[in-house]
């Protein structure tokens, strides 16, 4: 994965990290933040226990992009770097605690959205997640230094 990111329909991401140029690949052990495109909010945890499992919440945060600590996320993953395929993990920098999913469900304000929480059990969570969608740069092939002009001639 590179400094972008997009996950499925109503949960795309832009992945950002400090001096991150796009097309630079992120190095396992990055601390990174993921803000939500629609809302221009960030993935967020802080002590509060969530409200279905009782796990630790995890939210959205901030505007703009803007936020605090809480925002912060380390890539666990193994290798130098985050490829496409690979299956991560997500360690939140202030509490320690990995981000999961449990598989119970919202009512509402979107009926049937997933509960995403942080767990401090790894091995009995799911906690490995996977950019499957999105933008992907190869570096070898991104040169920001390169002008390029493309014609769109379609309309």
């Amino acid at each position: 994965a590179h400094c972008f990111f997009v996950s499925p329909l109503m949960t795309q991401w832009e992945l950002t990290k400090k001096q991150c140029a796009r097309g630079e690949p992120v190095k396992c052990g990055s601390s990174i933040r993921l803000t939500h495109l629609a809302t221009n909010k960030n993935l967020h945890s802080h002590h509060f226990s969530s409200p279905l499992s009782a796990n630790q919440e995890v939210s959205a945060y901030g505007n703009d992009g803007e936020g605090d600590t809480g925002d912060h996320w380390i890539v666990v993953c193994d290798g130098e770097a985050w490829e496409r395929d690979d299956k991560i993990m997500m360690k939140h920098v202030d509490t320690d605690v990995y981000l999961s999913v449990t598989g119970q469900t919202y009512g509402r304000p979107i009926n049937g959205q997933y509960e995403i929480v942080g767990v401090q059990w790894p091995n009995s969570n799911p906690v490995q997640w996977k950019a499957s969608e999105g933008l992907f740069i190869h570096p070898s092939d991104f040169n920001p230094k390169k002008q390029v002009h493309i014609e769109h001639t379609e309309l």
